[in-house]
């Protein structure tokens, strides 16, 4: 498998990105309770003379009290009991005129004032540091524990995409820690928001904190729209964080052999409870949100106290005109348990919903974008996987980056495709091993794929050139040696000779004791360029042996070209591969005549007619014989490549002079023969061949001929 390219390892946008969405989703919601809150919080002084750390928080009456009440449409009335509004700038003014040193003061009946430095800190304050703090402890925890686990890993990536030596002690860290960054990364925020949310669960908790219902019910809306986002928020950055190590980065840190195993751990994981947390952060939890938004965009009717015919009217709508005209509206209480929304609250909460369903749309495209590459490369990998092996190519893999049902299936494939190797390789060996005993050749011939489609009686007629060499002189020879020395030789020589044979585009068909019978299919030269080289082989094969203090052994070659039947021979219980042919036999009792002629290499005429390129080798005509077997004689030739080079030359030189003395020798002229003969000897003394046609020259004179006599050699002898 082709390695891709190194990618850059992620560590900003992780956190910050994530962090992002957490605001915002929890900013609106925030703006959203300040806001709905407002009237409330301004009656309380909230919002008055913020610049002053020491505002007003609380105004008391000994004989009357100022309530705050919120109106339907947020109109905040302020009534002393039966009197008149008391203007606000009236307090103001109240609260500046008698102020003491000691921070109280009474006036005017006894009209007391205090401030807020002298009790406790001002609500909103109180909130406002909550808040601060979360995101200081959050965004700094995150920031230095995240830099300080990744940096490492960052430091990795850089310095292998660039080709640069990685220490070992980075390496090691890398594949230790790796498999874990989703956990550590996600658990750090989490741990930092755990830490946060307790803080606050501790405030809320805690009566000298927040003790109005303004700020404790806030405070509260605030805790669980953050702890659903910080949820959100943390399993946002681990999902993340796996997709890239599962598909980008572990293939950059472990080995070839490590990934076509699971590599997670042993427990499956499912892909059903992977889309199962996909559809409930993209949709459930952030619907969770909108919720909320619908929920705190409700105002109880009870709280608003008296209510007015005319507001009651209106907050009904046209329901009032199907109650008919005898239903009391100025009776409250049987509105106290209905709702009813602003126009203000209605504006932030489709503002709020908008902002939930934007995160949520977020969370879509990111978690479809994971599960679909987490899903679909894997897939993609394991199918152009599957169709190399299809092709042959098995000495491949894909990676295993899931540790569920589909990186199970991966790691299966592997296991398959390892087996799958072994066993290729095994039937591969024992096909190779089948090969030395039966040639592939023969499968080709027969048209067969493998050795098992074989059957007895398999066989087709094709042209061939049959070679066969013997040793001369090896039935003396091996008498001389053990049954082991035996073998060990034969085995020696065949050694040297199998290659050429194979080099030249022959192949053994069988082996006869000493003797050694090939076929060449393709043409006739090969066989003849075979046997030139296997008498080249034969002379360093002598010099190993003469080295060895062992004496030189010689060899003859005979050729013939034609018609053979290939076919399988036998039984059911054994069978075997031969080439049944006149041509073979022929082939065979030429390489006899070697012995009789004296000569290296014989071919028949049938071999001479069918070379593409007779020039390149040299021969001269030899005899014309009737070897045992045949009717017909047969015309056959010398070939001069297989001497010696000293030998070959002088007998090139005499070549004319030798053809002389054949044709008189044809002509019964033996006394003018035998002469032709003996002056090349006398220029030769390696010529064999004209030596051996001296004394035939001879016997015919002493012996005489028959009168039917033809110059055609008989010869019953094998």
């Amino acid at each position: 498998m082709a390695k891709s390219r190194v990618p850059k390892y992620r560590i900003g946008r992780i956190f910050l990105f994530p962090m992002l969405l957490y605001l915002l989703l929890v900013f609106p919601i925030l703006l959203f309770l300040l806001l709905k809150s407002f009237p409330q919080l301004t009656e309380k002084g909230v919002f008055r003379n913020m610049q002053d750390p020491d505002t007003l928080s609380m105004i008391q009456l000994p004989e009357k009290t100022i309530p705050a009440e919120t109106g339907a449409f947020g109109l905040h009335r302020m009534r002393i009991q039966d009197q008149d509004i008391l203007p606000e700038e009236s307090l103001r003014e109240i609260a500046t005129d008698s102020v003491s040193e000691t921070g109280t003061k009474k006036k005017d009946g006894g009209l007391t004032i205090q401030f807020g430095n002298t009790s406790r800190k001002n609500t909103s304050t109180a909130f406002s540091d909550s808040i601060s703090y979360l995101f200081n402890v959050v965004i700094l925890f995150s920031t230095l524990a995240g830099f300080a686990i990744n940096i490492p890993f960052k430091r990795y990536f850089n310095r292998k995409r660039k080709g640069r030596k990685i220490s070992p002690k980075l390496y090691r860290y890398c594949r230790q820690f790796l498999l874990y960054t989703p956990l550590i990364n996600s658990g750090i925020v989490l741990l930092a928001f755990s830490i946060v949310h307790g803080i606050m669960i501790y405030q809320l908790q805690t009566p000298d904190m927040l003790n109005d219902d303004i700020s404790r019910r806030m405070f509260s809306s605030y805790l669980f729209i953050s702890l659903v986002a910080s949820l959100l928020t943390v399993l946002f950055i681990y999902f993340w964080q796996k997709h890239r190590v599962h598909i980008k980065y572990i293939e950059h840190i472990y080995t070839r052999e490590e990934l076509q195993k699971r590599i997670f751990g042993k427990n499956t994981g499912r892909i059903r409870n992977r889309l199962y947390i996909a559809s409930a952060m993209t949709t459930l939890l952030p619907l969770t949100i909108v919720l909320l938004y619908l929920i705190l965009s409700l105002t109880p009717i009870k709280e608003m106290g008296e209510v007015s015919a005319s507001e009651m009217r209106i907050m009904l709508g046209r329901l009032v005109d199907m109650m008919g005209p005898d239903f009391d509206l100025k009776n409250n209480e049987n509105f106290s348990s209905l709702y009813y929304i602003s126009a203000l609250d209605n504006a932030l909460m489709f503002g709020g919903i908008f902002s939930g369903i934007l995160v949520s749309f977020i969370y879509i495209l990111f978690f479809v974008n994971w599960s679909t590459a987490d899903i679909v490369r894997p897939v993609n990998e394991l199918v152009s996987s599957m169709q190399k092996t299809g092709e042959g190519m098995l000495d491949n893999y894909t990676i295993v980056r899931t540790n569920d049902e589909i990186g199970v299936m991966s790691e299966g494939y592997n296991q398959m495709t390892e087996r799958l190797r072994e066993y290729i390789f095994r039937i591969s060996r024992m096909n190779e091993a089948y090969s030395r005993f039966v040639p592939n050749q023969f499968l080709e011939f027969l048209g067969k794929q493998d050795f098992e489609d074989i059957q007895l009686g398999d066989q087709v007629q094709k042209e061939m050139s049959v070679l066969f060499s013997d040793i001369r002189g090896f039935t003396e020879l091996s008498e001389e040696m053990t049954p082991k020395e035996n073998f060990d030789f034969i085995n020696h020589y065949l050694g040297y000779m199998e290659p050429v044979i194979r080099q030249n585009n022959g192949f053994i068909d069988k082996f006869i004791g000493d003797s050694i019978m090939a076929l060449f299919h393709d043409k006739v030269d090969d066989a003849i360029d075979a046997a030139i080289q296997m008498r080249e082989t034969l002379h360093r094969f002598n010099l190993d042996r003469t080295d060895q203090g062992k004496p030189v052994i010689d060899s003859g070659i005979g050729i013939h070209t034609g018609n053979l039947m290939l076919g399988v021979v036998g039984g059911e219980g054994r069978m075997d591969g031969t080439v049944i042919s006149d041509a073979v036999n022929l082939a065979s009792r030429l390489e006899g005549l070697t012995k009789i002629y004296h000569t290296s290499i014989i071919i028949s005429e049938d071999t001479l007619i069918k070379l593409e390129n007779p020039a390149k080798y040299n021969f001269r005509f030899l005899d014309v014989a009737r070897v045992k077997g045949k009717k017909e004689a047969v015309y056959v030739f010398e070939v001069l490549d297989g001497d010696p080079e000293e030998v070959k030359l002088l007998k090139i030189e005499t070549k004319g002079l030798f053809g002389k003395g054949i044709d008189l020798y044809k002509s019964r002229k033996f006394s003018e023969a035998m002469e032709v003969f003996s002056e090349i000897v006398k220029l030769n003394h390696h010529d064999s061949v004209a030596a051996f046609y001296v004394n035939r020259c001879r016997n015919n004179i002493q012996k005489g001929i028959p009168d039917d006599w033809s110059g055609i050699e008989v010869y019953d002898a094998k």
